[in-house]
């Protein structure tokens, strides 16, 4: 009985040092920064807010470059474009919301940003 209560408090202690190397990985982990002003001007010049567009369109837009952008993230809905070059993909029917962001060499926002909504058909 003895030997069970000392493997149960060796299973404890495990479980507790494994969940305290988690946290502490998780606390390296980078957190989201705060978008950087710094000078940058963006316009989506196509389409047009509130155009209709087929499933699959391109996006034009003019990027003025402050002190730190370098590049654009694109976000339908919200969600990350990974791999955005102009083009988004594969849209389903209905309305979305297309949104175009700044970003520094490092990827972190700017706070040059431009939002249209488009109606794919």
């Amino acid at each position: 009985m003895q030997q069970m209560g000392r493997i149960g408090l060796m299973g404890l202690g495990i479980v507790l040092a494994g969940c305290l190397s988690g946290g502490l990985a998780l606390a390296g982990d980078k957190p989201a920064a705060a978008p950087v002003e710094d000078g940058s001007k963006l316009v989506i010049t196509s389409p047009k807010d509130g155009a209709k567009v087929s499933d699959t369109f391109e996006i034009k837009y003019d990027l003025t470059k402050g002190t730190q952008a370098t590049h654009v993230h694109a976000y339908v809905d919200g969600e990350y474009q990974k791999g955005f070059s102009g083009t988004i993909k594969s849209l389903n029917k209905g309305s979305h919301k297309v949104t175009l962001t700044g970003a520094t060499k490092d990827h972190d926002p700017v706070v040059a940003s431009h939002t249209i909504t488009v109606e794919v058909e």
